[in-house]
């Protein structure tokens, strides 16, 4: 937890700044003297940097707190994620001064070939011919400040894309408001035209608050445009851009969890698109704009119906799914595009349109990627080369992209917890040692046809379950999955357990249905059970693979590299998982016997620091610290602290009698050998009297015979023979 800044504002004042302003005086912090220079637009997640730093008290002081004053950031990104508020734009101020198309982007609308450059020292013609097919090309804008289309006046450029320059203007029909008139690469272009009247009919059929609204389509000339809602604000592109000029022109990717987070805002309107059976096709960062309400999809020159196999289908180089040329577009392409996009913002992707125009590079050449596997993972699946491999949808998409950013955001300390929709939490907790039993239980699968009757069956005892399941009207997938499921914790449950049926069960699903995640959560869990650790990491990582953004794969992976003795990379996974919800207990456990085994006992006393006070472990949580800060080789300062947490909770008589024995058996050796005790101990000693060696006998003595008291047999004698042996010696 960071400190809180104390205010500067008034005098005197005891607040502290929260989100910018005093929880006192309700003023924002002093301004600090800047140089001059663009401002910074850069933003990291949950911190936003703004240009206004000081508020002004007003008569009717509306800058106390409580009162209305101006918003300098919004969240974004399932509402996890805050960044500077885009400020408003006068849209005349957007107008180009000088419409030009540069030589170096100048590529036949037809063919893409170079056309319009320079030959020795004459400059390219901005209009012509291609050399290559013969289209005729122009880039020269159509319209100029001043013109009439239809109800529009002209205003100017406002910028030149794939299908041609885009005009700013005025209705002078409705109140003079601020449009868009986008108009073609070349009107004698059929295919062009084609795809401008495509997207005039697609635009017609849309309406959703994250994309561009059309208005109209009008001809001038004998050229056509569309009539689309002006959009003010800054596209990605343009934060990009910002970031590099602030940066002195050094490549300056976006921080991870901002991507992430803009790339959530537009997913919703993917997956309306899709839901009415289109496809974007051309989605980069040039085509998300940010205004200082919302992000929007914008130029949907490229929208097609999906199976439309006569529509040309435009894209770009770099973003484009490899198979879109052969065949067509898809849901799966279109994700592809969005994945892209992500990786061009969060890092320095260069190499993007060439290298690796079909595939990402490796894991080691970002910073980012080696921080965050979840985030690298993710695009991984997104761009697959088989479309089967990736993403089906924008709502499977966000989910998983949603979960990746509640990794990112915690990396920083501060966790965020969620439910899944896919997992239920741990069974059990078990601290002591790495028990697959305590993995969470998986989830039917809503579109199941038999998951009304399988959700009828929560909370039935495994041999139970194996009946019903018996009877089930219909044998679909997630029936047979349910059954093997219960035939292994069936098993689980006997004294000699035998997985053979599970296994069986496994298997004949694998042969009818093919398979699937969840079979492999299932046959992972039967290599657990059958002490094949090993053979489970592989499974629980393909699942962790295709659930990025999900926590239960990456904990079962842990736990099979635990069993597996590979403890460092076992204790990364359970970081993970107990940094971002540390209510999986099983988690903080199992981080903190990984660094016991790495003689790293301040960092296992942190991981079991990290179960809530809430949870259920909690106290089994701090015992086991305590144990640990006492086991063999413990130094006094780590004794000394292990009596600050037994302090802090309440144990049974005869628990909180052993945990204290442990503590004053090393108070004892450490005055046998001369030391002095530390503060912390001495202060803990309940017997009184001068004499440190005899107050910790008199202590160690008590312990011993309350545990001897509660004990049988031999464990009995054991310690009422070992309380004699303590006693201090006496006269009588």
């Amino acid at each position: 937890m960071t400190a809180s800044t104390p205010c500067q504002a008034t005098p005197g004042c005891a607040g502290v700044i929260e989100d910018g302003y005093c929880s006192e005086c309700g003023l924002a912090p002093r301004a600090t003297p800047q140089s001059s220079g663009p401002p910074d637009t850069r933003a990291t997640a949950g911190i936003a940097t703004s240009g206004t730093s000081t508020a002004a008290t007003s008569a009717t002081g509306a800058t106390r707190r409580g009162k209305q004053r101006q918003a300098t950031s919004r969240r974004i990104g399932a509402g996890l994620v805050s960044v500077p508020l885009v400020a408003r734009r006068d849209p005349s101020t957007a107008v180009l001064v000088d419409p030009a198309v540069p030589e170096e982007k100048r590529f036949c609308g037809k063919c893409g070939e170079k056309v319009g450059r320079k030959r020795d020292d004459r400059p390219g013609r901005p209009e012509g011919f291609c050399p290559a097919c013969g289209q005729r090309f122009s880039f020269t804008p159509k319209l100029v400040a001043g013109d009439l289309v239809g109800q529009y006046e002209v205003a100017g450029c406002l910028a030149h894309g794939g299908l041609g320059w885009v005009y700013l203007a005025t209705d002078k029909r409705v109140s003079d408001r601020w449009v868009v008139l986008k108009g073609l690469l070349d009107s004698g272009d059929a295919g062009a035209a084609a795809v401008a009247m495509a997207e005039a009919r697609f635009l017609a059929e849309v309406e959703h608050p994250n994309i561009v609204r059309i208005y109209n389509f009008v001809e001038h000339q004998g050229a056509s445009y569309i009539v689309m809602e002006y959009v003010g604000g800054l596209s990605l592109k343009d934060h990009l851009k910002a970031r590099r000029e602030a940066a002195g022109g050094a490549v300056d990717p976006m921080p991870p969890a901002m991507a992430i987070a803009y790339i959530l805002e537009v997913l919703p309107a993917f997956g309306y698109l899709h839901d009415h059976n289109l496809v974007f096709n051309d989605f980069k960062p040039d085509n998300v704009i940010e205004t200082p309400e919302q992000v929007k999809l914008i130029d949907l020159g490229a929208v097609i119906r999906m199976g439309d196999d006569d529509a040309d289908i435009y894209g770009t180089v770099g973003y484009q799914a490899p198979e879109v040329a052969t065949v067509g577009s898809s849901v799966e392409s279109d994700l592809y595009t969005v994945a892209r996009t992500l990786a061009v913002l969060a890092t320095d992707f260069r190499g993007y349109q060439s290298t690796y125009a079909k595939k990402l590079p490796d894991r080691s050449d970002f910073e980012v990627y080696q921080r965050f596997e979840s985030l690298y993972l993710f695009l991984t699946r997104a761009t697959a080369l088989d479309p089967e491999d990736r993403f089906h949808s924008a709502d499977e998409m966000a989910e998983q992209l949603v979960g990746v950013l509640r990794e990112v955001l915690a990396a920083s300390g501060d966790p965020r917890p969620a439910p899944s929709r896919l997992f239920a939490m741990e069974r059990r907790s078990e601290l002591a040692r790495s028990d697959w039993r305590s993995l969470p239980s998986l989830l039917s699968d809503p579109d199941d046809p038999a998951e009304a009757y399988l959700a009828a069956l929560v909370g039935t005892d495994p041999e139970q379950q194996l009946r019903l399941l018996d009877q089930a009207p219909e044998r679909s997938v997630g029936i047979e999955l349910a059954t093997v499921r219960a035939l292994i914790y069936a098993a689980a449950a006997k004294p000699e357990p035998e997985y053979d049926a599970a296994l069986e069960c496994l298997n004949r699903s694998t042969a009818l249905h093919g398979r699937n995640w969840r079979s492999d959560w299932y046959r992972g869990l039967i290599h657990l059970a059958t002490d094949r650790p090993e053979d489970a990491a592989g499974v629980f990582e393909s699942v962790m693979r295709y659930l990025p953004g999900e926590l239960a794969p990456k904990l079962a992976l842990a736990t099979a590299l635990e069993l597996a003795g590979k403890i460092d990379r076992a204790a990364s996974y359970y970081d993970v998982v107990s940094r971002t919800d540390p209510s999986f207990t099983t988690a903080c456990a199992g981080l903190a016997r990984c660094r016991v085994g790495a003689d790293d006992r301040a960092g296992a006393v942190e991981a079991f620091d990290r179960i809530p006070m809430t949870s259920a472990s909690y106290v089994a949580g701090q015992v086991e610290a305590i144990r640990v800060l006492t086991d063999d080789g413990a130094k006094l300062t780590d004794v000394e602290r292990s009596v600050h947490l037994l302090r802090q909770i309440q144990l049974p008589t005869v628990e909180d009698a052993r945990l204290r024995m442990y503590i004053l058996e090393y108070a004892l050796a450490a005055l046998e050998d001369g030391e002095t005790l530390p503060p912390g101990i001495i202060g803990s000693i309940k017997s009184a009297g001068a004499d440190p060696e005899r107050r910790v006998r008199l202590d160690l003595e008590a312990a011993y015979r309350v545990i001897g008291r509660a004990s049988e047999g031999a464990e009995k004698i054991e310690y009422i023979d070992a309380a004699n042996a303590v006693r201090p010696r006496t006269w009588t």
